[in-house]
């Protein structure tokens, strides 16, 4: 019940930060250079057809009457019309939306696959040379680009190999969308288990000198149970905090990485759209990311509770 308590109480701490999301992204939109009624209407279209298209989108209205129009609309899921697309906002989300999350929860999981072993076996051999290569190898993956390994990858297992696509998108079967997802999945993922691998580390190599590490050994556990629920239940805690800022940037970062391997995902759609200058389709992209962030977070809260029994609802 406590627990129940608190997710509603999160629930209702998010609602003011949307608010002034929805804020800040209506006034950036209108304050971008360029006039979205002289886009619909063509650059040759004569001043009484632009007029007529600004009073169509409502742009003659004063600021906050647009605004207020936009949040009852966003409340009513009613995210208007593409202006490059002409097609609804929403229904063009809803396409592309599960392309993104299945890229991120994919290249989270690749990152968390390579992070936990990587990090407890750097964290135990400390400053020996499994310690030292898996560092090395860490600050290398930070350092490279993801679009310039993304480039490697293609011209390695779809050029060269034959292996793997190299980019787009083959929704005919669930096997096909997963080859078309691993080479992205992956290039994301490196950075992501590099910050992982290194946060890890250190948290083991902190923890193993802890008291209770020393104790629970004394009583007679077993190696894997001091393991298990002394020594990497407790270095998670600092992990998971890490990698919820990861997958928001995972999220963020999908921009780049659906433009490369030609992904219809939200980030090739933001693409699409800034490029166009879609004011629309910009400004409901920009929420709904910011209302995943907030998901993210949401989450990565409720699980501390099960990693540390001292946080407190």
């Amino acid at each position: 019940m406590r627990r129940l308590n608190y997710i509603l109480k999160r629930l209702l701490q998010m609602l003011p930060v949307l608010l002034v999301v929805t804020i800040m992204t209506f006034l950036m939109i209108h304050l971008i250079p360029g006039d979205p009624a002289r886009i619909m209407a063509g650059e040759k279209a004569r001043p009484d057809a632009v007029e007529a298209m600004r009073v169509k989108l409502g742009l003659d209205k004063p600021l906050w009457e647009q605004y207020w129009i936009y949040l009852k609309n966003l409340v009513t899921l009613d995210l208007g019309t593409s202006m490059k697309f002409s097609r609804p906002v929403a229904e063009m989300i809803g396409e592309r939306l599960p392309v993104t999350i299945a890229l991120t929860l994919f290249s989270t999981a690749l990152g968390l696959l390579f992070a936990l072993p990587l990090g407890y076996v750097a964290g135990l051999q400390k400053d020996q040379p499994t310690d030292h290569a898996i560092r090395i190898s860490t600050l290398v993956a930070i350092a490279m680009p993801s679009f310039w390994v993304g480039l490697l990858l293609m011209i390695l297992f779809s050029v060269t190999l034959h292996w793997l696509p190299a980019g787009g998108w083959d929704a005919t079967s669930l096997f096909s969308e997963f080859k078309c997802l691993i080479l992205p999945a992956f290039t994301q993922s490196l950075m992501t288990a590099a910050i992982l691998i290194r946060d890890m580390r250190n948290s083991v190599v902190d923890i193993i000198r802890q008291d209770y590490v020393d104790f629970a050994k004394s009583k007679g556990l077993s190696a894997g149970a001091v393991r298990r629920r002394h020594i990497i239940r407790n270095s998670m805690v600092s992990t998971v905090t890490l990698l919820s800022m990861r997958m928001a940037a995972l999220l963020g970062g999908s921009v780049i990485i659906e433009t490369v391997f030609a992904l219809p995902g939200i980030g090739k759609l933001t693409y699409d759209a800034i490029s166009a200058r879609d004011y629309t389709v910009v400004q409901s992209v920009v929420f709904l990311f910011a209302l995943l962030v907030l998901v993210v977070n949401l989450l990565t809260d409720i699980i501390y509770s099960f990693l540390d029994p001292r946080v407190e609802f």
